[in-house]
């Protein structure tokens, strides 16, 4: 897959597959923190020996086609424009700091884009597999492969006391981070979520938002991820998060159940009216189109939206984030002039979806 197909299609094509709860769990996702052995950390690392570490790389992509999930392809982020990488960024493929601060970063992607290996971000190689719903056996399990495939041709650097050694200490031992996202509306309307998130601290998992650290939870979106990589097998913190995750998945559900007997016509009202900005309105910013969208993504869930499929919002989400706008535009866009697009975008894509019922 070429970059022009990576970054012109606001959904990768496993976001438009359902999986387990996906009501509620948008994603799961598995990365693997790893590092070569005979290089210092990136922070240390001369651009030749950073060069020297995509090259290694370079190599051995064209073994990759072996992989259950099909050949990998290269990208570099020096070869990028800002726009190009911001749109990576949205969709999850690369992090904000691969995209702002290495010189010598690059990116391998599966064409499915559920495969992602950023190359010299804070680790020299961070593994991040997708999955729709709650997936997180499945995604560690690719992972597992890609993870292998790699040590077949680079030597990590492992220490048989402490584990796999990483950038920040926070990271060694498994080098592993699991999250989901997840769509939590009702706990949000039913204001149980300001006491949920200081006890899911205290099971060592931490709650962000939708880019993560430091980021806002637009849209009624969280992400959940352990804290603690060292101490615990890869499987025992998969289970461990699933378990969390299940329970918010049943409060989650009680939550909408509750908003359905107590406050039906407030809760459809609000679907509808937010149907109608999204539907009418000439001029939306990012936070407002991300509420009504997640309202409206409720309405589809609990029944009140029957003739919208939950995937449109899923592309509209990602679609109307800055970097997208401007990258379909063309060229750098002013905000106003990115808030016109923005409505007019959302306004075209369901009136498409409704003429094509």
């Amino acid at each position: 897959m070429s970059l022009e197909n990576f970054l012109n299609h606001a959904v990768s094509s496993w976001m438009n597959e359902d999986g387990p709860d996906s009501d509620i769990v948008l994603s799961s996702r598995i990365r693997l923190a790893r590092n070569l052995e005979e290089y210092k950390f990136p922070v240390l690392l001369s651009t030749e020996e950073g060069q020297a570490i995509i090259e290694k790389l370079k190599s051995i992509i064209p073994d990759s086609g072996t992989l259950s999930f099909g050949k990998l392809e290269l990208l570099q982020m020096h070869e990028l424009q800002p726009l190009q990488k911001r749109v990576l960024v949205e969709k999850h493929l690369i992090s904000p700091n691969l995209a702002e601060d290495s010189p010598f970063g690059a990116c391998l992607l599966s064409e499915s884009e559920d495969v992602s290996v950023m190359v010299n971000e804070e680790d020299h190689i961070r593994i991040q597999c997708l999955f729709p719903g709650l997936q997180l056996t499945e995604a560690l399990n690719e992972a597992y492969e890609v993870d292998d495939w790699l040590e077949g041709s680079i030597r990590y650097a492992f220490s048989e006391e402490y584990g796999y050694l990483t950038s920040c200490p926070t990271n060694v031992g498994t080098g592993l981070r699991a999250s989901v996202m997840m769509h939590l509306p009702g706990l949000l309307l039913t204001q149980q979520i300001n006491g949920i998130i200081p006890a899911i601290s205290q099971l060592g998992l931490v709650v962000r938002g939708i880019y993560g650290e430091g980021s806002e939870a637009l849209g009624n979106i969280f992400q959940i991820s352990n804290q603690i990589t060292f101490g615990k097998t890869e499987e025992d913190i998969v289970e461990d998060l699933t378990g969390v995750v299940s329970q918010l998945i049943a409060q989650e559900r009680s939550a909408r159940e509750a908003l359905a007997k107590t406050s039906h016509i407030q809760l459809e009202d609000r679907v509808f009216r937010s149907f109608g900005i999204l539907s009418n309105s000439r001029i939306i910013e990012t936070k407002e189109a991300a509420q009504c969208l997640s309202d409206v993504r409720l309405g589809i869930d609990m029944g009140y939206i029957k003739n919208i499929s939950r995937s449109i919002l899923n592309e509209l989400m990602i679609l109307t984030q800055p970097g997208f706008l401007q990258q379909y535009a063309g060229g750098p866009l002013r905000p106003e002039e990115r808030d016109i697009r923005r409505a007019a975008l959302i306004r075209e894509r369901l009136k498409f979806e409704l003429d094509n019922k």
